[in-house]
C-alpha cells in the first residue's frame, strides 16, 4: 500500500487504474489518484473530461469496469451510495436531488439512516446552517427555493452526515462570492479538524486559494499532478484544454440611437407561494446591441423575474413587458419566442431540457412553434431528419461532447448540456437573449465560448440580459450591471463606473434609495436614461 509524500502515513483514499467504458467510449480511462487525510485535493478537466463519471464510482453510483479502490488501507468495492456513506464517503452533486414538495428538513431527513424526529433533524440542520455561514430555513418548501439555496440544503445535509471524506461537484458555481467565502472558511475548518475534500470546480482562482493538490483530466485520462498553489489559472487552465483560453472580448457598443427591445415599466408580483420573492415595481429599458447584467445574492427575486418576463408567470396588464414594441405581459413563452425572444432558465435539467428525452426531442420541444415551417411537414408530420441535423449542428458549434449520436439530455455532463441549451437558443440568431447562470458548471474553455457568444449576439443587434452569481462574468460580458435585492432591482451601472465593492454593496442592501420605482431611471448602457429596469426565465423546455 502506497502512503503519502508529505507524512507517510496511508492515504485516505486511493485510486488505481480506474476505468470505466460506456460503449465506444472510455469515460475514465486508467485513473490513479490519491487523497492523503486532511488534505483538499482538486479534480479538474473541461466538461466531458471523465470527472463526474469518476466521483460516481467513488460515490458508489456506477460501477467500475476495472481498476481497484483503497479506503483506508483496504482494498474496497462501493456498491451503492448507501455503502459510500457507510464507509464514510459524502457528496454533493452538480445536480442536485432533492423533493421539491419537502422541505429542506424533510429532504434531509430522507438522506439519514438514524431513527431522528423531524424537529430534531430541522434543529441540526438550523445550527449547521448557522455555524458554517449557510443561511437556510428549514422549513421552507424546496419548491419556493432558487438553486443557491438548493446547493445549501445539499451540502447542510452532507455534513450533517458527518463524512471523512466530501466529494463536492461545482459547490460554489450557484453561489455569490460572499456566499463562497464563507463556504471555504468551512472547508478549511473541516481540513483542519482531519477531514479530506475532493473539489471539483471550473473557478481555478479558487482552486488555487483552497487546494493543497490537484489532479488534471483530459478526454478521461490524467495528464498532470500538480500544487495549484504554484500555479497560475492560465496554465491550469492550459492542462485542463490542452491549449491557450483567451477571455471573452467586448468591443464597444454601437454609437447612435437604438431601437428599445426588452421594455419592463413598473412590474409588480405578490408572492406565489409562503417563501417566494415579491417583485416591486421594476422598470427596464434594454436596446439593440446592449449586454446588461443583473447581480444578485440567490433568492432575491431573480427566479420571480425570470419568469415574469419569460411568459411562465402572465401579468395582469399586457403593457408591464414589451418586446420589440408589442406588449407582452398577457403572451405565454410561445407568444414571445414568436416575436423573436430567446431564454435560457437557471436549471437546466428538468427545466432548460427534458431529461429524458434525446437531444433532438429537445430541441424539437422548444422549437416546434418557431421553427414549425423548417422541423414540420404536411398535416405537422415531424421532419426527424431536419431536426437531428440541427441537433448536430448545434453540437458541432458549441463543442458539446457526448456518448452517443443523439442521446438523453440526462447523459450529457452538466456543463455539455448547459452548452446545448445555451446553443440551442444562440442558433435562432434571436433578437431577445434572456439567460440565467449561463455558464454555471462550464470549463474555462467552454465558458469564454459562451460569454464572447453573448457579446457578438448584442453586438449584431440583439439585446442580451444576463442574470448571473459570478461577479468576474458580469464583468466581462455586461455594458452595465443592476442589482436584484429583495424584489427590486438597482439603476444600471454602466461597467467603466462599477465596482466589485460598490456591486457587492447593492446586493447586500445598500444604496436602496436607487433602487428603481415607477418613474425610474432605466437606463441604457451608453449612460443615457430610458423607463427602467428588468430580467426573464421560460417553462416549456426553455
Amino acid at each position: 500500500m502506497s502512503e503519502t509524500r508529505e507524512t507517510g502515513a496511508v492515504p485516505l483514499l486511493e485510486v488505481r487504474g480506474l476505468t470505466k467504458v460506456f460503449g465506444q467510449l472510455r469515460a475514465c480511462d486508467g485513473i490513479d489518484l490519491t487523497i492523503g487525510k486532511g488534505e483538499i485535493h482538486a479534480l479538474l478537466g473541461e466538461n466531458g473530461a471523465g470527472k463526474s463519471t469518476f466521483v460516481k464510482m467513488l460515490f458508489g453510483s456506477l460501477e467500475p469496469a476495472s481498476g481497484d479502490i483503497f479506503w483506508n488501507g483496504s482494498r474496497v468495492a462501493i456498491r451503492s451510495p448507501a455503502h459510500a456513506r457507510k464507509l464514510g464517503i459524502g457528496m454533493v452533486f452538480q445536480h442536485f436531488s432533492l423533493f421539491e414538495a419537502l422541505t429542506a428538513a424533510e429532504n434531509i431527513l430522507l438522506s439519514l439512516d438514524d431513527d431522528t424526529s423531524i424537529v430534531e433533524i430541522a434543529g441540526k440542520a438550523h445550527d449547521v446552517s448557522k455555524a458554517y455561514g449557510l443561511p437556510l430555513d428549514p422549513y421552507a418548501l424546496v419548491g419556493d427555493l432558487s438553486v443557491g439555496e438548493r446547493q445549501r440544503i445539499e451540502i447542510i445535509r452532507c455534513l450533517l452526515q458527518e463524512p471523512q471524506l466530501i466529494i463536492l461537484d461545482e459547490p460554489t458555481s450557484v453561489l455569490t462570492p460572499q456566499e463562497a467565502d464563507k463556504l471555504f472558511e468551512t472547508l478549511e475548518r473541516l481540513r483542519e479538524e482531519g477531514k479530506s475534500i475532493l473539489y471539483i470546480s471550473h473557478r481555478l482562482e479558487e482552486v488555487k486559494r483552497l487546494c493543497d493538490r490537484a489532479t488534471v483530466l483530459r478526454h478521461g485520462k490524467v495528464v498532470a499532478h500538480c500544487d495549484p498553489r504554484k500555479e497560475t489559472a492560465a496554465s491550469l487552465a492550459r492542462m485542463m484544454v490542452g491549449s491557450e483560453v483567451v477571455t471573452a472580448e467586448r468591443p464597444p457598443a454601437a454609437a447612435g440611437e437604438r431601437a428599445e427591445l426588452l421594455g419592463i415599466c413598473g412590474l409588480s408580483r405578490k408572492p406565489a407561494g409562503p417563501f417566494s420573492i415579491p417583485l416591486r415595481n421594476i422598470w427596464l429599458s434594454l436596446k439593440a446591441g446592449e449586454v446588461l447584467g443583473i447581480a444578485g445574492v440567490a433568492g432575491n427575486g431573480q427566479g420571480e423575474f425570470f419568469e415574469a418576463v419569460s411568459g411562465e408567470v402572465l401579468q395582469d396588464s399586457a403593457d408591464v413587458i414589451r418586446i420589440r414594441g408589442a406588449a407582452v405581459g398577457r403572451l405565454d413563452i410561445s407568444g414571445r419566442r414568436l416575436l423573436g425572444a430567446a431564454f435560457v432558465p437557471e436549471e437546466r435539467l428538468g427545466h432548460g431540457a427534458a431529461p429524458r428525452m434525446k437531444l433532438s426531442e429537445n430541441l424539437l420541444l422548444s422549437r416546434f412553434r418557431t421553427d414549425a415551417a423548417t422541423f414540420l411537414g404536411r398535416l405537422g408530420l415531424i421532419r426527424t431528419p431536419v431536426i437531428a441535423g440541427a441537433a448536430q449542428r448545434i453540437v458541432a458549434e458549441m463543442d458539446v461532447r457526448k456518448s452517443a449520436d443523439d442521446p438523453e439530455a440526462a447523459s450529457l455532463s452538466g456543463g455539455n448540456l448547459q452548452k446545448f441549451i445555451i446553443g440551442r437558443e444562440l442558433d435562432r440568431k434571436p433578437a431577445v437573449m434572456v439567460v440565467n447562470q449561463p455558464t454555471w458548471g462550464v470549463d474555462a474553455g467552454a465558458a469564454a465560448r459562451i460569454r464572447q457568444a453573448l457579446i457578438d449576439l448584442a453586438r449584431a443587434g440583439s439585446a442580451v440580459l444576463v442574470i448571473s452569481q459570478d461577479l468576474d462574468e458580469l464583468f466581462e460580458v455586461s455594458d452595465a450591471i443592476a442589482v436584484m435585492h429583495d424584489g427590486q432591482l438597482s439603476a444600471p451601472i454602466p461597467v467603466a463606473e462599477a465596482t466589485p465593492e460598490r456591486i457587492g454593496l447593492l446586493m447586500g442592501g445598500a444604496d436602496a434609495a436607487n433602487a428603481s420605482h415607477g418613474a425610474g431611471h432605466g437606463a441604457s448602457h451608453d449612460g443615457s436614461h430610458g423607463s427602467g429596469h428588468g430580467l426573464g426565465h421560460s417553462g416549456e423546455v426553455a
